[in-house]
């Protein structure tokens, strides 16, 4: 009875160890069919464009199509969950974005995305502008500042909807700066029609979005929200130039659901590295007024975490409740 024992233990343990070959056999000869990356705002937009731009270069590295799928709706939540449950062969992945930040104090989710989704990679940090209507008496933030506190309550802070970053950043501003704006949330692209009518005043809008409104003086940028000056505005300086520690942006990058191999997720990492680096893809980041993060999945998964700390906190102490 115990020669039998001794002699199935050997062949049971084998036959578990068979499984995890045949996962590490695909992983390195990953990919093998199609990769679907779901980014969660639908067609058009800033998330969109990136998925494309950088779906389109991994693509021609990988050899295999890169699939972008639009799954919008609940500021991101509906495709993160869909990755969230996916296999994790490396065959569906995400476009990360600051909303997954911000979401994870924001909402009830049913998932926790730094447990629930593997960091593979950071692709481009973009900045906000921080801009006002011509009629604000305010050439600069310091000037922007001591004319709300002199006028408390009455200058409308403008936000493409609650708990969008163009809402919390100007929470942020509001904290640091100790001044008492008022927040009136529109729906998306809504919010310029608001600014240019002179209904908002303040906006801390996407570059990509604000820079054709900023160029022909319709609207005024008094900074931007990266720790550095934008190539593309290089006049404008910085919120942090007047209020040190100041920091928003959007960014985006790809994760996995989580127990994605390690050969896998270091595969994608290397190729995104690579895409972002080549000059025309570069370029085309540019274009969006980013910058290229790149950095291993352990620099991005530090980025996702420091981020939704900042949020969470500015979250809670703002009292954002998402309607």
């Amino acid at each position: 009875m115990n020669l039998a024992r001794r002699q199935l233990l050997p062949l049971t343990a084998a036959a578990v160890a068979l499984p995890a070959v045949y996962r590490f056999a695909g992983a390195q000869n990953y990919p093998t069919r199609a990769v679907h990356l779901v980014e969660g705002f639908g067609a058009g937009g800033a998330p969109d464009i990136v998925a494309r731009l950088i779906g389109q270069s991994l693509s021609e590295r990988l050899g295999q199509v890169i699939v972008v799928e639009n799954r919008s709706g609940a500021s991101g939540t509906i495709a993160t969950e869909a990755v969230v449950r996916a296999p994790p062969d490396g065959y569906t992945l995400l476009l990360v974005t600051t909303a997954n930040a911000v979401n994870a104090t924001l909402f009830k989710l049913s998932f926790d995305f730094i447990r629930d989704i593997a960091p593979v990679a950071g692709i481009v940090r973009v900045p906000l502008v921080m801009e006002v209507h011509p009629s604000v008496p305010a050439r600069t933030v310091a000037e922007l500042i001591a004319y709300a506190k002199a006028h408390p309550g009455k200058v409308n802070l403008a936000s493409a909807g609650i708990g969008t970053t163009t809402h919390i950043a100007g929470e942020m501003f509001k904290a640091m700066a100790g001044v008492d704006l008022f927040h009136v949330p529109y729906r998306g692209a809504q919010v310029f029609s608001a600014l240019l009518a002179g209904d908002a005043q303040v906006y801390f809008g996407p570059l990509l979005s604000s820079i054709g409104y900023v160029r022909a003086g319709k609207l005024r940028a008094l900074a931007v929200t990266t720790a550095m000056r934008s190539p593309m505005l290089p006049d404008v300086p910085t919120l942090d130039e007047t209020l040190p520690g100041f920091e928003a942006s959007v960014w985006f990058g790809i994760g996995a659901p989580k127990r994605t191999s390690g050969v896998v997720i270091e595969r994608l990492n290397k190729e995104v590295n690579v895409s972002i680096a080549d000059p025309k893809v570069e370029a085309r980041l540019a274009d969006l007024g980013g910058t290229a993060l790149g950095g291993s999945p352990a620099d991005f998964g530090k980025l996702i975490a420091d981020e939704t700390r900042k949020w969470g906190d500015v979250i809670l102490a703002a009292n954002i409740k998402q309607e």
